[in-house]
This record gives structure tokens, C-alpha cells and sequence, in this order.
């Protein structure tokens, strides 16, 4: 595959690839990956994200907050946010969001530390990273707020979330990021609901080092795996597969801005 996929969203931080990291980058490379994304989750993560994009030319980082993290990190606001993006490669704000599955912060604190990342995202023009799980609800309601006090990019990431919660979301401008986990045999509604993502609102990513995509089940997943839901994707949606690494390509550089800066 020619250079033109993007993982749109990587931990290349984490456990599993971090001890190869240069390893990992070659390897996406000779699969065609032209960018990757690595999404930082807490405070402490977003001096390490910085370098890693700062020693490859096509890393970049983000800062943010995963839901996860939010009763550790009271103290951070959008204006720590906003100063810690203006690295140039730093790409977006986040990962944030609401996760009510595991419910392991606070949800009042959780949603304080959304609207945060959502000013910053409004200040910097820098997109907003969501990360939603049975919060579905809650989430197109401050996504809705945010948008009512201003206008910001966003997308939705490693999306398993309803038909309702996409279409919700692209009507507020959103992009849809699909993860392996549509490779899945048991995705069955989430394939239905990758069908009708506009061609224009699409990325794709792989949130490695988890959720390797079919036939990687069971791998650390790395960035070069994004190849394997391109392809998928490719014919779950009846295209050529060098069209939609192209086009998801695109889609992330429209997104993303600095990815071209």
C-alpha cells in the first residue's frame, strides 16, 4: 500500500510499544502509514508524547485528559490545556470524554473536565479527541453546549457507540473514527452503522496498543495494523481500499491542520 494511511489515534507511549518505539515506526511506515497520532491520557504522559513526536517527523502528539483520569487531575483547566498546545506538534486536545461503563472518576468530575478540553479545543482550534462509552446521552448534550457557545472540531474516537450517537454527532460537524474493533465478527452493528459514515467525516486509527484488528486478534496491536481496517473497511463499504486510505488520509489532514503545517 502506497504512504497515505493515518493512524488517527495510538499510544505509543504505552507498554507493548514503547520499548520498540522505533521498531513500531518503521514498521508503520513500510505498511503505507504516512502519520501517526500519539494521544496522551494524563498529565505526566504529555512531556513523553511531546518528545516522541519531537525524535519522528510523522509522530504527533496531543494533550489531554482521559475520563478515566479526571479525579486525579482537579487542577487541570483549559488554560493548562491551552498552553501545553502550543507546541507545534502538538495536533488536537485530548483524549477526554465521559466513560460510565467503568465509572472510575467522578461523573460531575468527568464532565467538568470535558467542558475544559472543549473550551481549549474552542481557544486553539485544535480538535477535540471524544471518548465515549454508555454515556451516550450526556455526551451529545455537552457536545451540543460547546457547540452553542462556539464552534470546534471534532471526532469521535474508536467509535462502537449507537446509530443515533453518530448521526447526533456528524450533525454537529463531527469526523467518526473506526478502531480494529469493526474488524470484529460480534461488530455487527457497528459495521452497519461504518456503512453510512459520509466519506468526508471518516478516519481511521487503532488506539494501539490495544484492539488489533482481524487477522492480528490477539497481537499487540501496533500503527501498521491500520492497514488491516483499511482493507476492511475497503470492502464493507464497497471501495477501493487505496481510495479510503486516501480519503481517510484526507479527512485527518483537514482535521488535524498541523499534520500539514
Amino acid at each position: 500500500m502506497q504512504a497515505m494511511l493515518i493512524d488517527s489515534h495510538c499510544h505509543l507511549n504505552y507498554p507493548g510499544l514503547v520499548e520498540d518505539e522505533d521498531g513500531v515506526v518503521e514498521r508503520a511506515r513500510a505498511a503505507g502509514v504516512s502519520a501517526m497520532i500519539s494521544i496522551s491520557t494524563r498529565e505526566r504522559e504529555w512531556d513523553d508524547v511531546i518528545a516522541g513526536a519531537e525524535r519522528h517527523a510523522d509522530v504527533f502528539a496531543t494533550v489531554g485528559i482521559h475520563p478515566h483520569e479526571a479525579d486525579q487531575h482537579p487542577d487541570i483547566d483549559t488554560a493548562k490545556l491551552v498552553d501545553r498546545a502550543q507546541h507545534p506538534k502538538v495536533v488536537g486536545i485530548g483524549e477526554t470524554g465521559l466513560d460510565y461503563f467503568y465509572d472510575k472518576s467522578d461523573r460531575n468530575q468527568q464532565r467538568k473536565s470535558f467542558y475544559a478540553h472543549i473550551s481549549a479545543s474552542r481557544q486553539t482550534g485544535l480538535p477535540l479527541i471524544v471518548h465515549t462509552r454508555d454515556a451516550e446521552d450526556d455526551t451529545i448534550d455537552m457536545l451540543r453546549q460547546g457547540s452553542r457557545d462556539g464552534a470546534f472540531p471534532m471526532v469521535i474516537h474508536c467509535f462502537t457507540g449507537s446509530r443515533r450517537l453518530a448521526e447526533a454527532c456528524l450533525d454537529l460537524g463531527a469526523y467518526i473514527s473506526l478502531s480494529g474493533i469493526v474488524t470484529f465478527k460480534n461488530a455487527r452493528e457497528l459495521q452497519e452503522t461504518a456503512r453510512i459514515i459520509p466519506t468526508d467525516r471518516l478516519l481511521i486509527e487503532t488506539d494501539s496498543p490495544f484492539l488489533a484488528p482481524v487477522p492480528m486478534r490477539g497481537k499487540v496491536c501496533e500503527p501498521a495494523y491500520v492497514a488491516h481496517t483499511a482493507s476492511f473497511l475497503a470492502k464493507l463499504r464497497e471501495t477501493d481500499v487505496q481510495e479510503l486510505a486516501a480519503t481517510t488520509a484526507s479527512n485527518a489532514r483537514k482535521l488535524f491542520t498541523r499534520l500539514s503545517a
